[in-house]
């Protein structure tokens, strides 16, 4: 009977393998095997214009204007502050679209163990740079905004 069970586990498992793919790979190191930061300078080089414009303005406002909160006071890929680490993990679903060098990643998760509120739907959409698959912009379907569009000012020292 185990053989059987392995078996059937294998092949329920390998469809949603067969899913993932390299543009998948580049969104998967974003919550696994932990959350990362997206905006977070030591990633920057893992995207693309628009969204490498808004991360340096929010590094010029966090630096011009230290006391205050900066222009991403949340984690994009999550559309969260709040999660629970192994939810996500656990949780978490990824398909890809891939046409010639541009790609669309979709990845669906839950941020708790309970409640609807908590179910998110992301659209991460990739450009191949170089041979590798970099993110151009991430938009969340649950609350219906593009990172891309998201305006930030950079602040000011003078007063």
């Amino acid at each position: 009977m185990r053989p059987t069970v392995l078996v059937a586990v294998l092949s329920i498992a390998a469809p949603a393998a067969a899913l993932a793919g390299p543009a998948s790979n580049a969104v998967k190191f974003f919550y696994m095997p932990k959350v990362k930061f997206e905006a977070d300078a030591k990633y920057r080089d893992r995207f693309t214009e628009p969204v490498t414009r808004l991360f340096d303005l929010n590094d010029q406002a966090q630096k011009n204007k230290p006391d205050e909160v900066p222009c991403i006071d949340f984690a994009p890929g999550l559309d969260a502050q709040d999660y629970d680490e192994k939810t996500v993990s656990k949780t978490l679903k990824l398909s890809e679209q891939v046409d010639g060098d541009s790609a669309v990643v979709t990845a669906t998760f839950s941020l708790f163990p309970e409640g609807d509120e908590s179910k998110r739907e992301m659209v991460w959409s990739l450009k191949k740079v170089d041979g590798k698959w970099k993110v151009a912009d991430i938009a969340s379907k649950s609350s219906g905004w593009t990172l891309s569009a998201l305006e930030c000012m950079p602040g000011s020292t003078a007063e």
